[in-house]
C-alpha cells in the first residue's frame, strides 16, 4: 500500500510587478525571474490595492510599478498604489517607459523608493533591488496628536457647508476649502480644523483617508466633560495641516447631540483654531438652528435640478416660518454650465428668480478627476491641482481668507 507522495511546499512570493499588462514589459519579466526565481507575482492596477488588504501581502518586500505613456492619465490611482505599499512597509520600485517628468516627479514624491527607466539597462533591476536590501528600515512614528493650549481663544472664523440635496457636492467643498485654508501663505500661520456632523453617513473621513476613532463617540455622548484634551485626542491630522474632526465609527442617531453639544463643539473648535470648516448633514435636525446662528458664512448647496429647487424652497419656508435667518445662506451652484453655456446660463437666472434667491458662487463641474480623488483620500490640490473646481474652491479660500484678514485689521 503507497502512501500518498508529499507535496512541495509553494514558493513564498515576495515580490509584485504592478502594470496594465506585464506582457508589454518583457525585459522586466525577464529580470524578475533571473532575480527572483519563482518568488514573485503580478497584479493589475485595481488588483494590487486590492491585495495590499490581504495577509498574503504582508510577506512583499517590494513591489516594481511599470508604467508607460497610456498610463498617465492613471496618476491618482497610481499614487495611491505608492501610498498603500509604503503604508505597509513596501518597498516600491518605479519602471517607466516614455513617460513625463512632471509625472514621474509627481509619482516618486508619493513615495518610490527607486526609478529605473526602460528598456531596463543591464543589470540595473538587480543594482535597484540590492540598493532596497542595503537600505535601513523606515522609522515608524505615530502621526503627531495636535496639542491644544488651554488659554488660548482664537475665535475663529465658522464656515458651514450644507448640501440641499444627496450629492451636491457639500463635502467635497468642506474638504477641499479646509485644505485650501490651511495651505495659504501668508506672513502669520493660521490654523483650520475641519468638523464632520453627519453622525450617519459623514465621509470626511473617507475624502482624506484617515480612520474613524472611538475616541470622537466618547466626546459626542458627553460633551459637558468636554476639555481641551479631550477635544484634542478625539482630532486627527491630516498632512501635520489640517485637525480633522471625523464621524463616528458607527451610525448613530441624528438626535444623539443636542443643541448645547453642538454649541460647546463649535466654541472649543473656534478657540483654538483660527478657520472651523463644518459638514453638515443634508437633514434639517434640532441642532441646525444652533450652527447657522453661529455661522460666519453658510454656504448652501444645490444643483440646477428640480429636486434642488424644491428642497431650496422647502428650506426657505421653514426657516422663516420660524424667523430664523435665511438672508444669512450663501448659495452656491455646484456643476455650474460653463461660461459659453447660455441656455444653462438663463436656466440659472430663471431658477434664481422664482426661487427669490440669489446664487453667490457657481462651481465647475470637475469631471472624474472629483470622485476619483475623493476614492483615494486626497485632496484636489494634491493630486489634480489643474483642476477646474480645485481652481475654483482656491479662489474661495482667498477670498475668505483676505475678508478675515481686512476684519481683523480693522478691528
Amino acid at each position: 500500500m503507497s502512501g500518498a507522495m508529499p507535496q512541495p511546499e509553494p514558493t513564498p512570493i515576495v515580490a509584485c510587478t504592478i502594470s496594465r499588462d506585464v506582457q508589454n514589459f518583457d525585459l522586466l519579466i525577464e529580470d524578475m525571474e533571473t532575480a527572483m526565481g519563482e518568488s514573485w507575482g503580478d497584479l493589475g492596477f485595481a488588483e494590487a490595492l486590492a491585495f495590499f488588504g490581504q495577509p498574503e501581502a504582508d510577506g512583499l518586500e517590494f513591489v516594481a510599478i511599470a508604467i508607460d505613456s497610456a498610463d498617465e492619465d492613471n496618476l491618482v490611482l497610481l499614487g495611491e498604489i505608492i501610498t498603500q505599499a509604503k503604508a505597509r512597509d513596501i518597498r516600491v520600485i518605479l519602471i517607466a517607459e516614455d513617460v513625463t517628468p512632471a509625472s514621474l516627479h509627481q509619482l516618486l514624491r508619493k513615495g518610490a523608493d527607486e526609478f529605473v527607466p526602460y528598456p531596463l539597462p543591464e543589470q540595473e533591476l538587480q543594482m535597484a533591488i540590492d540598493r532596497l536590501n542595503d537600505a535601513p528600515p523606515p522609522e515608524q512614528t505615530p502621526p503627531p496628536a495636535p496639542v491644544l493650549k488651554s488659554g488660548t481663544d482664537k475665535e475663529g472664523a465658522l464656515l458651514v457647508a450644507h448640501g440641499l440635496a444627496g450629492g451636491s457636492g457639500a463635502t467635497t467643498l468642506a474638504v477641499n476649502l479646509a485644505w485650501e485654508l490651511a495651505n495659504i501663505e501668508d506672513d502669520h500661520p493660521h490654523s483650520v480644523c475641519l468638523i464632520d456632523l453627519d453622525l450617519q453617513f459623514g465621509s470626511v473621513a473617507t475624502y482624506l483617508d484617515l480612520p474613524r476613532r472611538e475616541a470622537v463617540f466618547e466626546m459626542l455622548t458627553d460633551t459637558e466633560e468636554m476639555d481641551d484634551e479631550v477635544f484634542g485626542a478625539a482630532l486627527l491630522s491630516f498632512e501635520d495641516k489640517l485637525q480633522v474632526l471625523t464621524a463616528p465609527t458607527d451610525m448613530l442617531p441624528l438626535d444623539l447631540i443636542g443643541p448645547e453639544d453642538v454649541e460647546r463643539i463649535i466654541a472649543m473648535a473656534r478657540k483654538h483654531f483660527d478657520y472651523v470648516v463644518v459638514d453638515l448633514p443634508s437633514t434639517i435636525v434640532q441642532w441646525s438652528e444652533t450652527v447657522l446662528q453661529a455661522a460666519h458664512v453658510y454656504f448652501a448647496l444645490l444643483e440646477l435640478d428640480m429636486r434642488s429647487a424644491q428642497n431650496t424652497l422647502r428650506l426657505k419656508r421653514a426657516l422663516q416660518s420660524e424667523d430664523l435667518p435665511f438672508s444669512k445662506l450663501r448659495f452656491v451652484l455646484n456643476r455650474a454650465p460653463k461660461f459659453t453655456d447660455l441656455s444653462g446660463k438663463s436656466r440659472v437666472k430663471r431658477m434664481a428668480e422664482s426661487l427669490g434667491i440669489s446664487i453667490d458662487l457657481q462651481l465647475p463641474d470637475g469631471g472624474r478627476q472629483v470622485p476619483q480623488c475623493c476614492d483615494h483620500g486626497l485632496p484636489l490640490a494634491a493630486s489634480a491641482a489643474k483642476n477646474p473646481l480645485r481652481k475654483e474652491i482656491l479662489k474661495l479660500a482667498k477670498s475668505v481668507h483676505e475678508l478675515g484678514r481686512n476684519e481683523a485689521a480693522a478691528a
